[in-house]
């Protein structure tokens, strides 16, 4: 019964094509400025892997298979699109909702390729903290990007004594489609990431950090997905959500989609064709409720490189690989106390033993998030150029003819 509900489902989504990718082509030319996610819900109507029965791994996931299934985590983000030429925006990830600063989350980051600009990653790893929200955005948006998050923090009440500050800053680089030149991330739109974030459900595809984006040859951008453990295991849940904008040759659950819809890197030596080149980046934002400390979450982003290998990824010279990982465990917050005698912390911690199971969640949850990040995404134009969205139909057929979907 179940594989004929998938199998109907996949159904119901090829008889919606024609009038999904007819929305999907037509990206408004008008000039679309600090949109917020609401805003652009209805130009983006695309499934999810688990709308056309992709089922990645063997762990559950959570409700809404979504970063936000972590309870407190927090996503918002700032869609710029105006006239031909820009494409970008910003993507803020929010480990709680109260003054990140006066009370931090044990925090950690992993660098598989070292080809990008992670603003605040050395501190991070240093202390084992994270004390501002994590911003993504374009290459060249980081500066500026983490001065107005400056600007954001030091106005928190609580930090008016406050002189020195961590921001944690991500990028990819959009200058296929966008602008990249001209920065045109401001103050507005990063204040706007932070205070629109929210709970529930997190938009998909070409918006915020992902808009002007690119994976594989097609359309990418921003993708999420989480897993749950057993209640044996503690029923800790893992979220993940990405940046995507790197290359390779596509594989979903194990078949050969960027070979089979003749895209893929090396594809001119291999073939004589057109080449698709392998550089770009990934951002991959990981959080959990289980509580675990810095040495342990930096394992955890390690393994988050094991679930972008599954996809196809090359790793590439030009490729930023980053993975930043953060516990939301009431249990291993970092209070700044008053009393600066206190110098004691007094936390308990999952040993070593325990995070095997954690591992396989994130690597699960690190592959789908990227397959979600292409599927939600739609065709889009720039700087003179079209990237195309990765096709639908013609993927679920490749998917049935390797038996990965009914």
């Amino acid at each position: 019964m179940a594989h004929r509900k998938q199998h109907n489902r996949s159904k119901c989504w090829l008889l919606l094509l024609p009038f999904l990718l007819a929305s999907s082509n037509n990206l408004m030319n008008e000039s679309i400025h600090s949109q917020t996610p609401g805003e652009r819900a209805d130009l983006a109507k695309r499934p999810r892997a688990r709308d056309l029965g992709i089922k990645v791994g063997v762990l559950s996931t959570g409700p809404l298979d979504a970063i936000t299934d972590v309870d407190g985590v927090l996503v918002g983000q700032t869609t710029i699109i105006r006239g031909d030429n820009i494409r970008t925006g910003v993507t803020a990830i929010l480990p709680h909702g109260g003054n990140l600063f006066q009370e931090k989350v044990p925090g950690a980051v992993f660098v598989g390729n070292g080809f990008g600009k992670l603003m605040g990653s050395t501190q991070v790893n240093e202390l084992g903290e994270i004390e501002t929200p994590i911003l993504l955005t374009s290459t060249l948006n980081v500066p500026r990007v983490a001065d107005f998050l400056l600007d954001y923090m030091l106005a928190l009440p609580g930090n008016e004594d406050v002189q020195s500050i961590n921001p944690l800053v991500a990028e990819t680089n959009d200058g296929l489609l966008n602008d990249i030149r001209g920065r045109h991330v401001t103050r507005e739109d990063v204040f706007a990431a932070i205070k629109q974030a929210k709970s529930g459900v997190v938009e998909e595809g070409a918006v915020g950090a992902g808009t002007g984006t690119v994976a594989f040859g097609f359309k990418g951008g921003i993708g999420t997905s989480s897993r749950r453990l057993p209640a044996a295991l503690g029923g800790y849940t893992v979220g993940v959500l990405v940046q995507t904008n790197f290359g390779g040759i596509l594989t979903i659950d194990g078949a050969p989609v960027g070979r089979e819809l003749d895209r893929y890197y090396l594809q001119k030596e291999v073939e004589a064709k057109k080449q698709n080149g392998a550089d770009g980046s990934i951002i991959i934002v990981i959080a959990t409720d289980a509580p675990v400390e810095a040495s342990n979450l930096r394992r955890l982003a390690a393994r988050a490189m094991l679930g972008l290998g599954r996809t196809g990824a090359a790793a590439s010279n030009g490729s930023g690989d980053y993975a930043v990982a953060f516990s939301v465990s009431p249990d291993v917050r970092i209070r700044v106390s008053r009393n600066q005698t206190s110098k004691v912390r007094n936390s308990t911690f999952l040993g070593n033993d325990s995070m095997s199971p954690l591992f396989l969640a994130v690597i699960e949850a690190t592959e789908e998030a990227i397959y979600n990040s292409l599927l939600r995404a739609t065709t889009m134009n720039g700087r003179g150029r079209t990237i195309e969205a990765l096709p639908i139909e013609r993927t679920l057929e490749i998917l049935r003819k390797h038996r990965t979907v009914d």
